[in-house]
This record gives structure tokens, C-alpha cells and sequence, in this order.
């Protein structure tokens, strides 16, 4: 699901104040405080009943990175088809600072707020924080999921799948050479974030189901999504390890770990290395041979299923009303699929 033609236009302004961080679990603040974008239609687009049009709106994200730039892009696109003012605020990975744009948005009389969490178990403070106004959380689930409802929706990913399809895509590869047993480094994001642990779960419970018995080569480097850690911390182990692929839970830290290989004179091509997120230079690592595979996230989907969310919350449908993306069984959760990419399809995510 993407409209990446339809965004060029707004991308290239927003993605000047991005920073290249990926995955959205960066922990590189961008912009000044205060830093703000907005996107206003008059024309109404398809809102009907009068509920939406010129209806204000602000999106709070955890910083602005490559990812979010992006995600940002995909709500912004979502506000001018259906009218509504859009105001963006980057809270620069500063839980007191999200509060902080919660409660103006509440005082300036905004609709909703469509908030990316910098810490999932905040969720209720934000909650509480907005009072009367419908909450959309995005990309990063609340640790507590019961805080859903009529009210409060959440739009993003089910990490369980971006990790499976990692575990699938490498299972398939060990067992072409004959080989059912391996040993891996695993490159983990940031502890306590709801999609560390999912993708790390996910990965090593799909190497199981498909014949694939994996054991550790190390313990896992908690290298925090970030590209020069995850070089720092693996360079050790790249030529004293005994070990058969490496995982990393984004393509940042995936692009760290090929920096290492090809500094201690390894091809990377000879090693799976695997990320999430299809960022623009993990993709050009898959297509270079140089990254096995990768996940594609799509945050364009899912800025562009918030802002929707925040309509059809607003008009009494169901939050996936007017997209293809798929509910769970709460009703609370609009699912945005991932997609695999690897050498094959990776021209599609370039």
C-alpha cells in the first residue's frame, strides 16, 4: 500500500528536516523546539456530514528521522484529500515534550491527536492528558493495549510478522545449503520498546517453525537502532565469532554489521545479513548484494491510516473506513502490512 508517487511532492520538503535514522526507533532528535509543519486543504475532499472539514488536528511524533519524515508525509497526504489542518510537532524523543503538545492542542481546541510514542507505558498520561479529544497512537503500540477504545485507536504494524518473515527468508537460505543448524548475532534494538522484542521474538520462533535450530554466537548487542553502535559493537566479534548469519532488528544496525564485514576484509554477499524497514540505504544493500533481505514498513501507510483513523473516528466508522488496511478483532487496530524485500523486488522499494 503506497502512494510514494502521489507524496514526492511533500516528501522532499519534509525528508530536508529529516534525519537519516530509520525504523522510527532513532534516538536522534530533529528540528528546533517547537519546530512545526501544518497541511490544509479547503477543498473538504471526501469528508461527509461536516464532521471533518477544517477540523484541526496535531501529529506528535518522537523525533523526526528518515522513517517518520515519511510517516509524516503519508498523514499530510491524508489531511488535504479529506480537509482537516494538520499540525505537526516533533517532540525530540522528550516524553515531557509530547505531554507538553498534547495539552496545546487540547487548549487550541484541536479534534485529535495523532501521537507517536516515545515511551510506550506513557500512553495513559497522554490518555488523560487529552481529555475530550480522540487519541490515534501510531507506529508505536501502548504497552497496555486495554487503554483502547471508541476513543483511542492505534494504527501501525504487527512487528510479529516483520520478524517472521526475516526468520522465513533465512530459514529458506540454510536450508538450500543443506543446513539445519546455525549460529547467529543478533543486532537488537532499543530494550523496553514493544517492536525490539517483537522482532527479536519473531525472528528466532520462525527460524523454529521452519527446521532451523538457531543458537546464539554471542549475546545480543543491544545497539539501539543506530548504524555507528551497531559497527562499534560488532566489529569484535566479526572475525572471532563463530557464526553463520547476522539479524538485526533495523536496517540501520544491519548497515552497521556490513561496514564491520567489509572492514575486516569480508564479503558481505558470503554472510545473510537481514534488517526491517526497507529504508533508502538498506535498500540499495539488498540490491548491491550486500544485505540479504529486508522488511519493508510501510510509514507511509501508516501516517496515511492514522490521519484516517482520526476521520473516521471522528464520523462513527470503523477506523479503516476508505483504506484496505485490515482491523483485528477489537476494532481498535488498523493493521499495515509489511512486505519482504529482497534482490527480486527491491527495484519496486528504490
Amino acid at each position: 500500500y503506497m502512494r510514494k508517487k502521489l507524496l514526492v511532492g511533500i516528501l522532499v520538503g519534509v525528508m530536508a528536516m529529516g534525519t537519516l535514522a530509520g525504523c522510527g526507533g532513532s534516538d536522534n532528535g530533529g528540528g528546533a523546539e517547537g519546530d512545526s509543519t501544518v497541511a490544509n486543504s479547503g477543498s473538504g475532499g471526501g469528508a461527509e456530514g461536516g464532521a471533518v472539514e477544517g477540523a484541526e488536528v496535531t501529529l506528535i511524533m518522537s523525533s523526526r528521522d528518515e522513517f517518520l519524515s515519511t510517516l509524516e508525509a503519508g498523514a499530510q497526504a491524508a489531511a488535504k484529500e479529506v480537509g482537516i489542518k494538520l499540525t505537526s510537532q516533533d517532540a525530540q524523543n522528550d516524553q515531557a515534550r509530547v505531554l507538553q503538545y498534547v495539552e496545546t492542542a487540547k487548549n487550541n481546541g484541536n479534534a485529535a491527536v495523532i501521537v507517536n510514542l516515545v515511551d510506550a507505558d506513557a500512553a495513559e498520561q497522554i490518555v488523560e492528558a487529552a481529555g475530550d479529544m480522540k487519541v490515534v497512537f501510531v507506529n508505536r503500540r501502548p504497552s497496555d493495549v486495554s487503554l483502547l477504545n471508541e476513543n483511542v485507536v492505534y494504527v501501525g504494524s504487527d512487528e510479529m510478522q516483520s520478524g517472521g518473515y526475516q526468520g522465513q527468508y533465512l530459514a529458506e537460505y540454510f536450508k538450500e545449503k543443506g543446513q539445519t543448524e546455525i549460529k547467529y548475532i543478533l543486532l537488537k534494538g532499543t530494550e523496553g520498546l514493544v517492536h525490539t522484542e517483537q522482532r527479536t521474538e519473531s525472528v528466532l520462533a520462525a527460524l523454529e517453525e521452519n527446521g532451523i535450530t538457531a543458537t546464539e554466537a554471542s549475546a545480543p548487542l543491544v545497539a539501539d537502532y543506530d548504524r555507528a553502535t551497531a559497527q562499534d559493537m560488532i566489529s569484535p566479534l566479526i572475525t572471532t565469532a563463530d557464526y553463520d548469519c547476522i539479524i538485526s532488528n533495523n536496517d540501520a544496525m544491519a548497515l552497521g554489521a556490513i561496514e564491520a564485514l567489509e572492514a575486516a576484509g569480508i564479503d558481505p554477499s558470503t554472510i545473510p545479513v537481514v534488517g526491517i524497514d526497507a529504508t533508502v540505504d538498506g535498500c540499495q544493500a539488498v540490491a548491491d548484494g550486500k544485505m540479504y533481505m529486508t522488511v519493508f514498513q510501510d510509514a507511509d501507510g501508516q501516517g496515511y491510516g492514522a490521519c484516517m483513523a482520526v476521520v473516521n473516528l471522528l464520523e462513527g466508522n470503523p477506523i479503516n473506513e476508505g483504506t484496505d488496511f485490515e482491523l483485528d478483532d477489537t476494532g481498535y487496530i488498523s493493521w499495515i502490512p509489511f512486505t519482504p524485500v529482497d534482490k527480486d523486488n527491491v527495484a519496486d522499494y528504490m
